[in-house]
C-alpha cells in the first residue's frame, strides 16, 4: 500500500466526518464549515487520485474544482452573514 493510498483513505474519513457534521450540525455555521471542508476534501481526493493514476489531465479538473470551491465558500459565508459585508 503506497503513501498515496493511505492519504486517500485519510481524506475519505474526513469526507465521512464532514457529511456527518452537515447532517447533524446544530447550527448553520457548523453546516457551512462542514460544507466547505467537504468541497476541499473532494478536491484533495481528486489530487491524490490524479497523482496515483499519473494522469496530467486530472489537474485541470482540480483547478476548476478549486475555483468553484472557493466561490462556494465565499457565497456560503455571505449567506451565513445574511448578505451583510
Amino acid at each position: 500500500m503506497s503513501p498515496l493510498d493511505i492519504a486517500v483513505v485519510g481524506v475519505s474519513v474526513v469526507l465521512v466526518v464532514a457529511v456527518y457534521r452537515i447532517v447533524v450540525g446544530p447550527t448553520s455555521a457548523d453546516r457551512t464549515v462542514a460544507a466547505d471542508l467537504l468541497t476541499f476534501s473532494v478536491v484533495g481526493v481528486l489530487v491524490l487520485v490524479g497523482a496515483r493514476w499519473e494522469r496530467v489531465g486530472t489537474f485541470d479538473l482540480v483547478l476548476v474544482a478549486t475555483l468553484v470551491a472557493f466561490l462556494s465558500a465565499v457565497s456560503l459565508a455571505r449567506a451565513l452573514m445574511g448578505g451583510r459585508r
